[in-house]
Parts: C-alpha cells; sequence; structure tokens
C-alpha cells in the first residue's frame, strides 16, 4: 500500500496569522530571535521597562498642577535656543577647519565634534553642580553634589520657571563654547589625547567655578559686574585658556622666519564662511535664550546681536582694505564673529545704536589684534584669542560705557566701568593660571602636549587619526 506523503508544511504566513499568533510570527522573522533562548532574554525586556517605570512614577510622585502657557512657552524657548548653541559647534569646526590647512582637517573636525561630548559629560557629572549648586565658600565656591535633580515641582510650573533638564541643557552648550575656543588657539599642533584631558577638566571644575561668580550669585554678582550672556564668562574665559595653550606649544612650524609672520593659508574659505553664518544663527540662541524666558526682551536682544554683528563685520572689511589694500574675506569672518563677541555682555541694556557702535569698534579691534599676536611671535592659526578674547575684553568693558541703565556715557559715572574692570581681570587672570597650571601638569604625565615634528609636518590627520579628509586630492595641496 502507498501512502501519500505530505507536502512540507509551509511556514505560516504573517497575513494569514491570527491577532494572537501574530507577534511571535514577527518575533521569529527577525534574524537571531527564533531560538528558544533568544526569547527568553526578549520577555526579561517589558520586566525591565516596567521596572524602570515603577521607579520613574516613584521618583515622580509629587503631583503637579495644569501645565500653564508660560511656563510650556519659556521652557520650549530655552530647548530651542540649546539647540542653536549646540549647532554652533558646527560652525566652529567649519571655520576652524576652513581656515586651517587640509592636512589637519580631520584633527580639527574631530576635537571640535568630541567637544561637547565631553563638556556634557563633565559637566553632567560635577560641573552644573559647581556653578549653580549651594554655597560652600560663600560668593567664591559652589556645590551640590554630583550630578543633579531632574525632578519638577509644583513651584516651577507656577511660577514658569525653568525645569531642571532644559536649564543644564542650555548650561552646557556654553560650557562647551567654552572649550571650543580652545581648539582654534592651539590648532595643527596640539596632541588629540592631550586636549581631550584638559577639555574634561576646563569644562567639569575651572569654568564652573569661575562662572558661578556671576551666574549663582556670586561676588562678581555682589559688586554689580554684569555679563548678560558671556563676553567674559565663556568667550574670554576660554580664550585665555587656549592663549596659554598656544604659548606653551610654540608656533607652528613655518609661521615665523626671521621674526617675521609667513602665511599659512586656509585650505577651504567656503567652508569658513558657512561655519560663520552657522554662528550668527547660533548666537540667536546664545544672546536671546540668555534671557531664560519668552518675554518683550528677547526680540530686542535678536536686534541688538544682529546690528552688532553687522557693524563688526563692516569694520572688519574696510579695515582690512585700508591696511591690505584690498578686502581680507578672513578679517570679514572674523569681524562677525568679533562684533556679535563684542555684544554679547550687554546685548540687553544697550541702544540699538549703542550695540551697532560696539560691533564696529569690535570689527577694528579683531584686526589690529591679530596683527599685534603676530608681533609677539604668538601663533593663533585662525584668530581665536583676538575674536574670543580682545573683542571679549571689549564687550565686557563697552558695558560700563553703553548699558542705558548704568553706562557712562549716559550719565551714570564710573563705578559700573569699575566693576566691568575688576571683572575683567578677574577672569583673566584665573583663566590664564589655572590653565598654565594644568597645561603643565597634562604636559608633565603626557611627555608634553605638543605632536612631534614629523607629525606636523605629515599632518595631524595621519600622524593622529591615520586617515584623511581628502583622500582623493593631490598630496601637494596640502
Amino acid at each position: 500500500m502507498t501512502i501519500a506523503s505530505h507536502p512540507p508544511r509551509r511556514p505560516r504566513r504573517l497575513q494569514e496569522a491570527s491577532l494572537a499568533e501574530a507577534p511571535l510570527l514577527m518575533l521569529r522573522s527577525i534574524r537571531g530571535l527564533a531560538s528558544q533562548r533568544s526569547l527568553t532574554w526578549l520577555a526579561c525586556v517589558p520586566l525591565a521597562l516596567l521596572g524602570l517605570g515603577v521607579f520613574n512614577l516613584s521618583a515622580h510622585a509629587a503631583e503637579l498642577p495644569e501645565l500653564t502657557p508660560a511656563f510650556l512657552a519659556n521652557n520650549l524657548f530655552i530647548f530651542v535656543c540649546a539647540i542653536l548653541v549646540i549647532f554652533m559647534n558646527a560652525g566652529f569646526a567649519m571655520v576652524e577647519s576652513g581656515m586651517c590647512r587640509q592636512k589637519n582637517a580631520v584633527n580639527i573636525l574631530l576635537k571640535n565634534l568630541i567637544v561637547f561630548a565631553l563638556a556634557a559629560t563633565a559637566y553632567w557629572f560635577i560641573g552644573y553642580s559647581l556653578m549653580y549648586g549651594d554655597a560652600v565658600l560663600n560668593g567664591w565656591l559652589y556645590f551640590k553634589g554630583l550630578f543633579f535633580d531632574p525632578a519638577v515641582t509644583a513651584d516651577m510650573v507656577k511660577e514658569a520657571s525653568l525645569v531642571p533638564t532644559v536649564d543644564f541643557f542650555f548650561q552646557v552648550a556654553f560650557a562647551a563654547t567654552a572649550a571650543t575656543i580652545v581648539s582654534g588657539l592651539v590648532a595643527e599642533r596640539i596632541k588629540f589625547g592631550e586636549f581631550v584631558v584638559f577639555s574634561l577638566v576646563l569644562v567639569g571644575f575651572i569654568y564652573p567655578i569661575s562662572g558661578s561668580w556671576q551666574w549663582n550669585g556670586g561676588w562678581l554678582s555682589e559688586i554689580g559686574f554684569i555679563d548678560f550672556a558671556g563676553s567674559s564668562i565663556v568667550h574670554s574665559f576660554g580664550a585665555w585658556a587656549g592663549l596659554v595653550g598656544a604659548m606653551l606649544l610654540g608656533p607652528r612650524i613655518g609661521k615665523f622666519a626671521d621674526g617675521k609672520p609667513q602665511a599659512l593659508p586656509g585650505h577651504n574659505m567656503a567652508i569658513a564662511t558657512l561655519g560663520c553664518l552657522i554662528l550668527w544663527i547660533g548666537w540667536y540662541g546664545f544672546n536671546p535664550g540668555s534671557v531664560l524666558a519668552m518675554d518683550e526682551t528677547v526680540p530686542y536682544v535678536a536686534v541688538t546681536t544682529t546690528l552688532g554683528a553687522a557693524g563688526g563685520a563692516i569694520a572688519g572689511t574696510l579695515v582690512s582694505q585700508l591696511r591690505g589694500g584690498k578686502p581680507d574675506l578672513t578679517m570679514t569672518i572674523n569681524g562677525i564673529l568679533a562684533g556679535l563677541v563684542s555684544v554679547t555682555a550687554g546685548c540687553d541694556g544697550f541702544s540699538m545704536a549703542g550695540a551697532w557702535v560696539a560691533g564696529f569698534i569690535g570689527g577694528v579691534i579683531v584686526v589690529f589684534s591679530v596683527a599685534l599676536l603676530d608681533s609677539l611671535l604668538i601663533d593663533d592659526p585662525v584668530g581665536a584669542f583676538s575674536v574670543h578674547g580682545s573683542c571679549g575684553i571689549w564687550g565686557t568693558l563697552a558695558v560700563g560705557l553703553f548699558n542705558k541703565d548704568s553706562g557712562l556715557f549716559y550719565g551714570h559715572g564710573f563705578a559700573q566701568l569699575g566693576s566691568q574692570i575688576v571683572g575683567v581681570i578677574a577672569y583673566g587672570v584665573f583663566a590664564a593660571l589655572t590653565s598654565w597650571i594644568l597645561w603643565s601638569i597634562i604636559g608633565a604625565i603626557f611627555g608634553g602636549i605638543r605632536v612631534t615634528e614629523s607629525e606636523e609636518i605629515e599632518g595631524l590627520d595621519i600622524g593622529e587619526h591615520g586617515m584623511e579628509a581628502y583622500p582623493d586630492f593631490a598630496a601637494s595641496a596640502k
């Protein structure tokens, strides 16, 4: 007797499955999930999520009142501003890499990319607590444990204030900016690992301690010092830290010959120009966001910020043409950034005309500052100190002149200018001294902070990273 053979059983298709069978069929269709062991481990996922959910509920057990429009508007506004400031990292990367040589592009891009990750980690671990914690040494040092409490309270909702996570998100973007400024000053000759260590300590400890002196009601705030969005707290602070590193490193090979500066042209001015525009746009998070609420001050600050940049752009272009006979694109770029830095400290208190004048003066300063550093045989590849340091100092002092409520030019005497001078000196001395100590310690531990001569000549892309930004271009283009 012949027994009819049955055809092999066809796996049931998902379209034919019942509602109860469908989830299992979907899981089995995923490669690696067909085994019983895989499914057992997968079953643990909902249990883990349940545990996390219970923990989250217990951590936020306090009932919140209905969220008000003002609370939502303020937090959404600062959230967007934080994203704009973080996106400035792209602008810094493009300006720095474009103004430096092709053979170092990967190194520069990686430094600017990793610096935000470093800043976020260090600032989350301890920096935010040091900057906005409770008084340990009143006016000088603050601390409130590691990490920060993200809990939202009913009072925050009622007062339409920022929740801790949004505040941290905004503040860490500023901290990262200070570290990014350092990158420009030490470009094309710093060891990557040593730069990473420096950035971690700078953002985790040095920057937040000095920042608390003003933005957490510290001693500078008590004497009346004003730095609305960080001309000194962020910009000149980062510039001083980078300047010390540049001086310890020494100039790049070929930068100076017989005491005279030699041109080492950037490899991509289109990228540098785009980076400048990204920074300009990002500044609308930097300055208007420092209002820390969505109110009538925000559009006014946006306008003074715009006028400062415009004044700086015009001045940088004019002065470079008068000095060199032709307008210099690099000086227009640096003029825009100089104007932005120049109004950052006082953008809420300047008149519109005062903001334009302050930016214009910043555009003049940046051109002569670049020449001054060259005459001192200090190699600043992208003009970072001239933009953020010299104009950060000027912008801080300009508050004492142009502030409508306390400035000298508005009939309020020298008191505000005196407070601004104290703040400029305090941030300059603290940043330079602590950075010199930190750079020296790092150099002693790791056998110096500068790459070898052969690595510098070949390019940091190959020496430090083993790759090139433009592998299809001729080596002679470097």
